[in-house]
């Protein structure tokens, strides 16, 4: 437990299903259905995020390209951010629907639904004949996207077996610099391409990762949590024995699990009145409301999407004005991206959470200062009529070293931290909480960066600095520890310890073959000796 988390802050849970699993010595890819398992959810549930990368790289990329400029009348300060912005404005919109959507269709519908609704956002937009038909193409293609990324993070997480769900959902926000990657290369490829092909091409083909998931989430097994919900407890037992069990119906690790999952969640439905009131209904509920608004703003606000939306502003300041150079920094900034994002992903286990996010914020604070003293000396040399080759070279190092720094906290953890942080019976709710956050920032400052990079120069760097620092302590003070438990037994870091106890007791009963049978959520259970 962190030193400045109290126990009346957070309970100790007994990590009684993680101590099971770490018994198990057999790797993933020696368990087939496993196997199979985890090949299905990169590219359906992890591939949802190709979208989101492929978007920010997109539009990005197409600020670089001459035909889109002409075609668009170069849009610049504010028009410019809007155009940018509108992705996050149709996320906004759509946000208030997407757990109603995930709690009423399940996870699988839910991102066949969202991804349904890209595809069409995609095709208007290559096909846009002027600015509004182009806005609100990237509306729609904002407006699909938070109902899949809610239900593939959580399915994700649902379905993962422990031992690798932390890696499992910090690769979920990795696939989105695979997106960036393919938006960069095909951007770096069409624009050669005389004429409004150049911008179309890459637009139609925004269209490949949701056609990607509509033809293959439909063939993943359901949320096992969803099914407990809705009562059909052995649809998820049958789930978890194939996948976590290998076929075992024997196996005490999955009665242990389907006991855990049951009495939590009807614990947690007899509390919640599934509202978006539940979220600050209790103590516990309102600061995990707090963490989860504040890490909504910190991965849009600490300054990745200057580099996301407008890397071609920046190093126009500092002196590439040559679109063909743009280009190849843009495509090898993404390939940098993906190998640290993947490279972080996999030591998650390693360390704990907290430690992550308190390198991360330290680090991105250190880099924007260094980062802003060194694009100071280049922009003002340029408005002096002259060139600081040296101060140039020392922003772009800051704006790759930036990367590694993001993807340590932001990036890794981001959706590992929301799945363990919010109980199943408002974990979309929570996750969409997050993206309303997450979205509002996101739209705030792709809409504000052009106004002012235009207005103040470099010295717009030093907002992120001092927000930079906001960061520090507030992840210093607020953030608990979730690492080693499962997903039930975080449901109860914030609540009663005696609730998470009387959980406890009942898995404990199950693994000595005392269980008691839940005949249904809502039913009081039924116990008999076996």
């Amino acid at each position: 437990m962190s030193k400045f988390t109290t126990k009346s802050a957070q309970v100790a849970v007994d990590p009684i299903i993680e101590t099971i699993v770490n018994e198990d010595k057999v790797p993933w890819y020696s368990k087939p259905n496993l196997r199979w398992l985890y090949f299905m959810l990169f590219p359906t549930c992890m591939g949802v995020e190709l979208t989101s990368g492929f978007d920010s790289q997109l539009i990005n990329a197409l600020q670089i390209v001459e035909s889109w400029k002409d075609y668009f009348d170069d849009p610049v300060g504010h028009w410019k951010g809007f155009i940018s912005a509108s992705y996050s404005l149709g996320a906004l919109i759509s946000l208030p629907l997407v757990p109603w959507c995930n709690n009423k269709f399940g996870r699988r519908w839910s991102i066949f639904i969202g991804s349904c609704i890209m595809i069409a956002g995609a095709i208007i937009q290559g096909a846009s004949q002027h600015v509004g038909m182009y806005i609100v193409a990237r509306i729609m293609l904002g407006f699909g996207i938070p109902v899949c990324i809610v239900a593939g993070s959580a399915l994700i997480g649902e379905l993962a077996y422990p031992k690798e769900r932390p890696i499992l959902t910090s690769l979920f926000n990795v696939s989105y610099f695979v997106g960036q990657i393919m938006a960069a290369g095909i951007c770096y490829g069409t624009n050669r391409i005389a004429g409004n092909a150049g911008w179309r091409v890459p637009s139609y083909l925004q269209i490949l990762p949701s056609l990607l998931q509509v033809s293959l989430c439909l063939f993943l097994p359901e949320s096992p949590r969803w099914l407990v919900s809705k009562d059909r407890i052995e649809e998820a037992n049958a789930i978890l024995v194939k996948y976590h069990a290998e076929g075992n119906v024997n196996s005490e690790f999955v009665k242990a699990e389907m006991t855990q999952i049951t009495e939590t969640i009807k614990i947690e439905y007899e509390a919640s009145k599934e509202t978006w009131f539940d979220l600050l209904r209790s103590a516990g509920m309102r600061r995990r409301a707090l963490i989860t608004a504040m890490l909504g703003l910190f991965t849009q606000w600490s300054g990745n999407t200057l580099i996301s939306y407008y890397l071609g502003d920046l190093l126009t300041m500092i002196g590439y004005t040559n679109s063909q150079t743009k280009q190849t920094i843009n495509l090898v900034s993404a390939c940098w991206s993906l190998v640290m994002a993947f490279t972080v992903a996999m030591l998650v286990r390693t360390f704990r959470r907290r430690v992550m996010y308190m390198t991360c914020v330290c680090a991105l604070l250190c880099v924007y200062i260094a980062w802003t003293i060194s694009m100071e000396r280049a922009v003002t040399a340029q408005e002096n009529g002259g060139k600081n080759s040296a101060a140039g070279w020392a922003t772009l190092i800051f704006i790759f070293l930036y990367a590694p720094c993001y993807n340590i906290g932001f990036n890794a953890l981001t959706y590992t931290y929301m799945v363990e942080l919010w109980p199943y019976a408002l974990r979309s709710r929570g996750i969409s909480f997050f993206q309303v956050f997450g979205r509002f920032a996101g739209f705030f400052t792709t809409f504000v960066n052009p106004i002012g990079l235009n207005a103040v120069s470099w010295r717009y760097l030093i907002s992120y600095c001092c927000w930079l620092a906001f960061e520090v302590v507030f992840v210093y003070f607020m953030f608990p520890e979730t690492s080693g438990l499962s997903l039930e037994e975080l449901a109860f870091i914030f609540e009663s310890k005696d609730v998470a106890d009387q959980v406890t007791a009942k898995v404990e009963k199950t693994i000595h073959h005392e269980d008691a049978e839940v005949q249904r959520v809502g039913d009081a259970p039924v116990e008999r000796k076996v």
